[in-house]
Parts: structure tokens; C-alpha cells; sequence
């Protein structure tokens, strides 16, 4: 313990910084004069406090103390929480995915190039890979109506900050993106919930709000809403679609999670491309620090979103962009988004295998879902019980769009390891049920 707390000290004093690589567990023990036992007790106490993480074949590291937890090497949240908020997908053999595809950058020419301002929607060869990627999902894409953002999250921004006044009014699911509410509450708009069935929008009731009052978009995630993990069927697409043209509706279109759904009914953009703006992005099937995603728009509302980027972030970082549209070329970002899906489904059977199927709402490939509560059982006793043991987990009022919030938990499991999950689940069980006797 005396090893493991000096170490521990000069970690969170900064002397060892994030990243820092560690000597072997024999080196240390000569440093040291210790016995090998001891040094290796010393590093595996480090490793259950957070400090330190050991990659197969590379050797350890401090951990960046910093940063969200994700699968295998940071279990944890900084306060010592497991973390159910946030939905962190990953595998450890990603870093060796990362480290291949910067030896590829490193090895390519012109990488002066990355050094200098970038065009602002990014640059026309990666607007033409992405574009084209899309094609068999999206239909042809005209990569001059795709820019490229810093991430989906910025799409949303662009799109809110750049297309919209002040106090206009947007259709929006009861439960929705929380993403979204925050960049419509930073430009000042007006979300007006529409009433539909787990996530999928009711055309009736939209149709009633267009009569009511002037609206002047819809945004909706019709394949694999989050946090719902529904999939819109076709019929209510094509009448949301009406709608639209109807009443002159410009359509948002959210696709981040829509790679986990192996055969979608068209999408929005697909149909309605003169009124519909698609945002998406990569950080859900390749890695939540890799911050690149693309707005699709019509040719009309181009410039606009031209001028938002330039006003927010210039450009997408080009290193970032020529990581991610080489893996579109060379095969792997196929082979992570199907790597996701595959651990996504794995990890739902774990849930409902603990939780039970009746109330849990989720996309058979997720890794999250939604956690209906029987009437009566209140959301808030629950989080703050289940925090008190450990586990950090996020109610329904995030989402919500409506004065009253649904009594819900919503999980998200996707960077946890997987071998801890049931044990999670019964946790979260156990405390539902004593809530719920109480």
C-alpha cells in the first residue's frame, strides 16, 4: 500500500501526467527494492483506484483523469461512479485501429497540408468519400450539399444557429435528443412536443399542432431514436413527409444511431430531399473522442451553414476528417459499425435477461435503453439510491419535452465491461424493487 499510495500521490499531484508509460513491473520492483509480488500488488491497487491502465503488449500507463470512463481500461467515472449516463461504445482493440490509421496518415504525402486552414465544409475529396459511402442507404448525394462538422453534436448547432430566428417553433418528440434541446434553448426555440407512440411521431397530432400555431420544422430520429431505440415504419415517414410539404415544414432529420439498424425503411432525406436536412456523424460507431460528423442540406441552405461553421469552428480538424474517410475506404468503419451492432446485441440480451422485456424500451442493437416504471414508482429515490451504491444513472427529465416527465430510468450500457453488466443490472433491479416495496 505504501508503493501504491506514493504512486497514487505523485498521479493526482501531476507529476506523472496522462500517459505517461510506467516502468515493468520487475523495473519497478528494482527501482524500488521491493520483491516483484510487492510491486505488482502496488500497480494492480492503482489499477482498482482508477490511476493506471495496461494495454496488452504496449505496457502501463497513467490514466487521464480527465476523462469519461470507456470499456475495459476505464471502468469507472472520475467520482467513482459507474456511469449509465453516458453512452461510451468501444473495444480495447481500438487503439490499435487508431494506431494503424495514423501510421497510414503518417506515411501519406502532403501532410503539410493539414497544418493550413481547411475549407469550411471540409475538403472535396472527403466530402465525395462520405457522400458516396451514403449512397446505397441515402440514395445519390451530391457531396456539394455535405459538409463536414466537428462532430454530430456541431451539425445540430449549425443547423439550429444557422437556419432558424429566434422564437420559431419546432415539432419535437415528448422524449427526445438532449443534444438537440440545448442548442435550440441556446438559439431560443421554441420545442413543441407532439404526442406519439415510444419515439415514432404521430401524423394526426402534428397535423393538430400545424392547424394551432405556426411551426416551422420537425425534427425527428427516425432510425434508432435516442433514447427510445425505436425505428419509424414507412407509412408514418411518407405521412410525416405530407405533412411537411403541407404546411412547408423543413425536416431534421437525426441518423446518429441510425447504423445499428441493418435494414431501415428509406429515410426522410430520401424522399423529401428539397426540405430535408440529415445530420449525422461518427462518433457512435467508431469512438466518442473522434469528433467529425456532416450535415446533408438543400442547395439552398447551403451558404448559410458555410458561414455557421466558419463562425464556430472554421473547419473540421483535417486530421480527424482523413482518419475517418480513409477508414470509409479501406473497409473499416464497415467492420466497427458491425463490430457495434454485434456488441450492441450482446449486451441488450444481458439487460432483459436481468431486467425483464415488459418495460424496457430499445433497439435490438443498442447499447442503451429505456426503463419504464410501474405506476406509482417514482424515477428521482431511485437515481439518488442507486448513486449511493455506486451507480450513476440518468431519469427521464433530459429528454422530456413536456411539463410532465415520465417516470423512467434511461440506461446506457455501451462502455462497460461487459462481463460486469449483469451484475450492474441486478443492482439497478434490486433498487427498483425496494423502491418500489417502499
Amino acid at each position: 500500500m505504501r508503493l501504491a499510495d506514493m504512486l497514487s500521490t505523485a498521479i493526482q499531484d501531476g507529476n506523472l501526467a496522462p500517459g505517461t508509460k510506467l516502468p515493468t513491473h520487475r523495473a519497478f520492483a528494482d527501482q524500488a527494492g521491493v520483491a516483484l509480488a510487492t510491486a505488482t500488488n502496488a500497480y494492480r491497487e492503482l489499477e482498482k483506484r482508477g490511476l493506471i491502465i495496461g494495454e496488452a503488449g504496449r505496457g502501463t500507463f497513467v490514466r487521464d483523469l480527465g476523462l469519461p470512463p470507456t470499456l475495459g481500461v476505464q471502468q469507472t467515472a472520475t467520482d467513482g461512479l459507474v456511469d449509465l449516463i453516458f453512452n461510451m461504445p468501444g473495444d480495447a482493440s481500438d487503439a490499435d485501429m487508431l494506431r494503424t490509421g495514423l501510421r497510414r496518415l503518417a506515411s501519406a504525402g502532403d501532410l503539410e497540408a493539414m497544418l493550413r486552414y481547411q475549407p469550411h465544409g471540409g475538403r472535396a475529396h472527403e466530402r465525395r468519400i462520405i457522400a458516396e459511402s451514403l449512397g446505397s442507404t441515402l440514395g445519390p448525394i451530391d457531396p456539394e450539399c455535405l459538409l463536414i462538422t466537428s462532430g454530430g453534436q456541431h451539425g445540430l448547432a449549425t443547423i439550429a444557429l444557422g437556419l432558424f430566428r429566434s422564437g420559431e417553433a419546432i415539432a419535437v418528440d415528448t422524449i427526445t435528443y438532449p443534444g438537440f434541446k440545448s442548442v435550440a434553448a441556446l438559439k431560443g426555440l421554441e420545442l413543441v412536443p407532439v404526442e406519439g407512440s415510444d419515439g415514432v411521431m404521430n401524423p394526426k397530432d402534428l397535423e393538430r399542432q400545424c392547424c394551432a400555431r405556426k411551426l416551422r420544422a420537425i425534427y425527428v430520429m427516425p432510425t434508432v431514436h435516442s433514447p427510445l431505440g425505436t425505428v419509424m415504419d414507412a407509412a408514418t415517414r411518407l405521412r410525416l413527409i405530407e405533412i411537411a410539404r403541407k404546411h412547408d415544414l423543413l425536416i431534421i432529420e437525426d441518423a446518429s444511431y441510425a447504423f445499428l439498424e441493418p435494414d431501415p425503411p428509406p429515410s426522410l432525406i430520401s424522399v423529401a430531399p428539397e426540405r430535408t436536412v440529415y445530420v449525422s456523424g461518427f462518433s457512435k460507431s467508431i469512438g466518442t473522442g473522434l469528433r467529425l460528423g456532416y450535415v446533408i442540406a438543400p442547395k439552398s441552405h447551403i451558404d448559410r451553414l458555410l458561414e455557421l461553421i466558419r463562425a464556430t469552428t472554421w473547419n473540421a480538424p483535417a486530421l480527424i476528417s482523413g482518419l475517418v474517410t480513409g477508414w470509409i475506404e479501406d473497409g473499416t468503419l464497415a467492420k466497427s459499425e458491425d463490430a457495434r451492432r454485434r456488441d450492441g446485441a450482446e449486451r441488450q440480451q444481458i439487460c432483459r435477461a436481468v431486467l425483464g422485456g415488459s418495460d424496457i424500451l430499445a433497439h435490438h442493437n443498442a447499447g442503451f435503453a429505456w426503463l419504464q416504471l410501474e405506476k406509482g414508482v417514482r424515477a428521482e429515490p431511485i437515481v439518488t439510491r442507486l448513486k449511493e451504491r455506486g451507480i450513476s444513472v440518468s431519469g427521464a427529465e433530459p429528454f422530456a419535452t413536456t411539463v410532465a416527465v415520465p417516470q423512467a430510468l434511461r440506461l446506457a450500457f455501451g462502455g462497460l465491461p461487459i462481463d460486469e453488466l449483469a451484475g450492474i443490472f441486478e443492482a439497478v433491479r434490486d433498487v427498483i424493487e425496494e423502491t418500489s416495496i417502499s
